[in-house]
């Protein structure tokens, strides 16, 4: 093997390492800081059914 091809299959193999590690943490980060995509359907403004706690009673 000539130097040149030992050079570029070194490259080529540093890159590939390098593609390995970066690329779970690039993906991550992207779907951590990316819009959410829940699909939660819109409800509005919902009334309040409970009763008042008693005056004399303080939690």
């Amino acid at each position: 093997m000539s130097f040149k091809t030992k050079m570029r299959q070194t490259l080529r193999s540093v890159l590939e390492v390098l593609e390995r590690v970066i690329h779970p943490i690039y993906s991550s980060a992207t779907r951590a800081f990316s819009p959410n995509d829940d699909n939660y359907p819109e409800s509005g403004v919902q009334p309040y059914d409970g009763d008042p706690p008693a005056k004399n009673r303080h939690y």
